[in-house]
Order: structure tokens, then C-alpha cells, then sequence
């Protein structure tokens, strides 16, 4: 092996070493597969508010949950033909390259790099940055243009806000526990995170509430296989999303678990 990774040229050798990575090497299961097994493995996140958490009595609930009992009624005609499997974000692709899941449906944003690995779906949700505050003087964006904002260290979210609010003090937090904590001994007025997220803390903590203006808008799709013997998965898992997005069932649900659509243009 060590020679031939000497032989080999420099710029194949980072390709080889992904492995399963590779988008011609996932082991995922096609169509005929999953109809024969008779239900649908979908990677999903169990502690997201309102993405995908678990209730009080310790069942799968939100808007991605719901999304997935409702491909599983599209391919297999039962909304209860489905087996949840928690991941984690660095997992969110790799368990669809290793066959480990059938999909993902785990807040998962669509972007080029990674449509190299895998196939996506229309998106469900336009996810974005958002603003949350307690401070009853915040009513618009304006009211914060040059506040304190709290933001989690080395977020993609920085460069945006520094952007659309350059007058801002933007204050580095290790988590969102101690974003809370600073917003809460009035260090920062307000957080910014992605709206999905604090839609959850708004939910949790009622004292606080979103700021009506989106910073950005990021489409978050189903997680698929790539390869042409997942074409047929593909188109149906597409064409279904697209029949909800046109039909108002995908905005129906969004609402339901709280998470602002008409702002999402």
C-alpha cells in the first residue's frame, strides 16, 4: 500500500483516503430493497427542538419526524414503516455512504461540496440566521445595529452578521448555554444562531422571542444516496416534497411546530 500510494499522483492519494466517503461507494440500499425489508431506515437528530426531539414520554417528534412518516407512506404506504436512528452532525452523511440509514433527515444544509457525495432533495425548509432577545426595546433589526450580540465561537454565522450588521459588537460564546447565561446577566442583547435552533430556545425559555427578520436563508433537504441505481428513490422522494411544498402540507407542519415560514421568501 505504501507504494502505491508513492506512485500514485498527489492529487488522487486525499480521494483515496476518504474511502467510503466516495459518493461511488455507498452501500446504501435502492428501492426494491427497502420495499422488500417493508420499512424505511431515516437518520435523524433526537435532540432538536422542534427539528427532531424526544417528548416527554420519550417519543421521536417534529417537523423532520414528521417528514419521514410521510416518505414512508409514499414508498411503502404505512406512516409507521420507519426506524429512527440519531445521529450526530459530523455523521449526517456518512451513515447514508455507508448504508447505515436509507436517508437523512437531520437538519442537513444543501450545499455544493456536499452534493458531491450525495444526492439532495428539494429543500423542506429554508433555514437562516436569526436573532433572539428578551430586551422589550428590540421590536426590528434596527433596534440592534449597533448592540452587543452574542454569537458561538468560529460560526459560519460571524461573516454574515459582520456583513448585514456591521456596527454591531459581536461577543464569542462556547455554547448555547453560556449565550443564555450572558444575555441573561445582560452582557448581549440579543444571540444569533439559525432560526430552527432558536425556535427550539424560544420554546423552552418563553421569556424570549425571534427578531422578525432573517439574516440569510439556507435550504435544508433530504440526505439520499448518489448513483443511478438510487434514481427511482430519488425521483420519488423528490417528487413528493415537491407535491407537499405545492399543497401547503410542508408549510401546515412548519407552522405547527412553531417555526416561521412567510418570512422565509
Amino acid at each position: 500500500m505504501k507504494n502505491l500510494l508513492f506512485v500514485l499522483p498527489f492529487y488522487l492519494v486525499p480521494w483515496l483516503c476518504l474511502g467510503t466517503l466516495l459518493p461511488f461507494a455507498s452501500n446504501a440500499a435502492e428501492l426494491k430493497e427497502i420495499q422488500e425489508r417493508g420499512y424505511l431506515i431515516v437518520g435523524v437528530k433526537d435532540n432538536l427542538r422542534p427539528m427532531g426531539f424526544r417528548d416527554a414520554t420519550g417519543n421521536l417528534q417534529g417537523l423532520e419526524i414528521d417528514l419521514a412518516r410521510g416518505l414512508a407512506a409514499e414508498l411503502l404506504g404505512r406512516s409507521d414503516a420507519v426506524k429512527f436512528e440519531p445521529v450526530a452532525n459530523r455523521d449526517r452523511l456518512d451513515v447514508v455512504l455507508r448504508g447505515k440509514v436509507d436517508l437523512t433527515i437531520a437538519r442537513v444544509t444543501a450545499t455544493e461540496p456536499r452534493a458531491r457525495l450525495v444526492n439532495f432533495s428539494p429543500p423542506y425548509y429554508f433555514d437562516g440566521i436569526a436573532l433572539v432577545t428578551k430586551d422589550a426595546t428590540v421590536q426590528q433589526l434596527d433596534d440592534i445595529r449597533q448592540a452587543k450580540i452574542a454569537v458561538l465561537f468560529g460560526s459560519s454565522t460571524i461573516p454574515k452578521l459582520r456583513y448585514q450588521l456591521p456596527a454591531a459588537q459581536l461577543v464569542g460564546v462556547a455554547s448555547y448555554e453560556e449565550a443564555r447565561s450572558l444575555l441573561e446577566a445582560g452582557g448581549a442583547v440579543a444571540f444569533a444562531a439559525d432560526v430552527s435552533i432558536l425556535t427550539g430556545w424560544v420554546q423552552e425559555y418563553p421569556q424570549y422571542r425571534l427578531v422578525p427578520t432573517l439574516l440569510s436563508a439556507e435550504p435544508l433537504a433530504v440526505v439520499m444516496p448518489k448513483g443511478l441505481q438510487y434514481d427511482e428513490l430519488r425521483r420519488r422522494v423528490n417528487r413528493a416534497i415537491d407535491r407537499w411544498r405545492s399543497d401547503g402540507w410542508l408549510q401546515q407542519r412548519a407552522i405547527y411546530w412553531g417555526l416561521p415560514w412567510d418570512t422565509l421568501k
